[in-house]
């Protein structure tokens, strides 16, 4: 039995192996589009339900369609574990076949940002990454649709308003993220509205190895008695903040997270306990529509999915993936189309990304009506900042629970274009985008 499953291992090492350097045999006729994934370390619990809808989605283009417009994508996964320095190791392992590269993580996104300008690859960062990269004017080669870390915490606050930040004068909010570049990105937004509008602001870190033991930061949350808990976790960090909630019976229905913070399988730790919980986001699950039939038929079925059961299929990040490699998919046909190619490059490809109109007519044609907010990206708003919805758990399952909520964009938008010229002025000399007036 162990020689079969050194067997085994070595086969799959061998195919994995295989699968990561095909793509380079495959260039002429294919179009690379490799992934920097996390399906190990601490975060793969939830890194790994977004990877395979993303896989799955490029797999049913193979299946169903033969590709894009008869290319056939060569989807590749190099994995990180979430760890910033084999980030940078994968970006520069497959950066040299690739039509666009997708970092996964905000600190691997910031690293490889200036690398993108010199290399002349898109950085797609799909509702993560540094918030200022809307601003294509700065950042002409990094998009991050449908909306940016700061039109959620934006979301967020309006939200618990109910449309007047007025009312939160007086108010404590706090923030408990995970304490790394992606949770501390919201922090800037959070204490201008905070200067703004008159409410106590209070930011609680969580460390990596802190992240399943958290009772020093909610017996401080308890002592401080927060009007609302905002979260900005990340794998391990929501389910341990969700179980100390639970146990500390803080009220569910004042503590919300960020769209990374709305995960099914976190859930599963508090169960019925964590009824009332809420998150923003940009997608929701819809497990009748007809591209999820499509999956089961054409991918599912065929037993070319890396899912661990069915049930995954309905969980907001399994559907999250799939969105995700839509917007790819997107920009590839539209690059196609304007250049009158097959198989396009990366700077065809930076294009696509920047002329993507994902409206209700494009989501009915795709099957997903109802699956992401609308959103369009143009050569200064490489976001798109389409908003998001409020989802709640019910006990077993989220659900969506509010209309559509749209960032507030006069407060945003001078902090994005104050950041994106530091960022520009401490990375000199950055080569701004010219040619780029809307």
């Amino acid at each position: 039995m162990q020689t079969m499953m050194r067997m085994t291992a070595l086969s799959a090492a061998f195919a994995a192996a295989a699968a990561f350097v095909a793509p380079a045999a495959l260039a002429q006729d294919s179009l690379y589009v490799p992934n920097l994934s996390y399906r190990t370390g601490p975060f793969a619990a939830t890194g790994t339900p977004i990877m395979n809808g993303q896989r799955d989605y490029m797999t049913l283009l193979n299946e169903r369609d033969g590709g894009i417009n008869g290319v056939r994508i060569a989807y590749d996964e190099c994995e990180t574990g979430y760890n910033t320095e084999k980030g940078v190791e994968c970006y520069e392992a497959t950066k040299a076949n690739a039509i666009v590269t997708q970092p996964w993580s905000t600190g691997i996104t910031l690293q490889v940002l200036p690398r993108t300008n010199v290399d002349q690859i898109p950085v797609l960062a799909p509702g993560y990454g540094f918030s200022p990269m809307a601003d294509g004017k700065v950042f002409k080669w990094a998009y991050n649709p449908p909306s940016s870390y700061w039109d959620g915490a934006s979301m967020l606050l309006n939200y618990v308003a109910d449309g007047d930040l007025s009312s939160l004068n007086g108010k404590k909010i706090v923030l408990i993220h995970l304490d790394a570049p992606y949770g501390r990105e919201p922090i800037p937004l959070f204490e201008k509205y905070a200067a703004e509008h008159g409410f106590t602001f209070l930011p609680i870190p969580v460390g990596v190895t802190e992240m399943q033991n958290q009772s020093a930061q909610w017996l401080q949350i308890r002592r401080e008695n927060p009007d609302f808990v905002f979260m900005w976790g990340w794998g391990a960090m929501n389910a341990g903040a969700l179980t100390e909630a639970a146990r500390t019976r803080f009220p569910m229905e004042k503590f919300l997270g960020i769209w990374w913070s709305g995960h099914d399988g976190d859930m599963a730790a508090v169960g019925e306990q964590g009824k009332g919980y809420r998150a923003v986001s940009w997608n929701v699950p819809v497990s009748d529509s007809p591209l999820m039939n499509d999956i089961r038929q054409h991918v599912i079925e065929k037993g070319l999915s890396q899912i661990g059961n069915q049930s995954e299929l309905d969980w907001v990040f399994y559907q999250r993936g799939l969105v995700i490699s839509m917007m790819a998919a997107e920009a590839i046909k539209a690059a196609q189309e304007e250049f009158d190619a097959t198989v396009i490059t990366p700077e065809q490809m930076r294009w696509g990304l920047e002329n993507l109109n994902i409206d209700e007519a494009k989501l009915e044609e795709l099957g997903m009506s109802g699956m992401v907010v609308p959103f369009q990206t143009t050569c200064a708003n490489h976001t798109g900042h389409g908003g998001g919805w409020i989802i709640e758990w019910d006990g077993s399952k989220f659900e969506r629970v509010s209309d559509i909520l749209s960032p507030d964009r006069e407060v945003i938008e001078p902090l994005e274009a104050a950041e994106a010229a530091k960022y520009a002025e401490a990375n000199a000399p950055w080569p701004a985008n010219d040619e780029c007036s809307l």
